[in-house]
């Protein structure tokens, strides 16, 4: 059984990225069931940070500073990670 939940890898992002506005990590898991790369229902996960420190960075920055704070917790069995990160300016702006 994979060693990954939400829980950790929320966890390791408020170690990691601060000031933190709000996240969300959630499961999508089921919904690849029968995929490749599924294997127990912890494989596959979708972040929704919002962070200052995200201002000024382009998207690539930014997925790159949410890969970094998962280091330890990627090869531990995650096979995809969907990442939404914006600033809490571009999070207050209507859509």
């Amino acid at each position: 059984m994979s060693a990954v939940s939400a829980e950790r890898i929320d966890a390791a992002l408020r170690a990691a990225i601060t000031p933190l506005d709000s996240l969300q990590v959630i499961n999508e898991s089921e919904q690849h069931r029968g995929h490749a790369g599924y294997s127990d229902g912890n494989t596959h996960f979708r972040v929704r940070i919002v962070s200052a420190r995200m201002a000024g960075l382009a998207r690539v920055a930014r997925h790159r500073l949410v890969y970094d704070a998962l280091r330890d917790v990627i090869p531990q069995g995650v096979h995809a990670l969907a990442i939404e990160a914006r600033s809490p300016a571009e999070a207050a702006a209507p859509t």
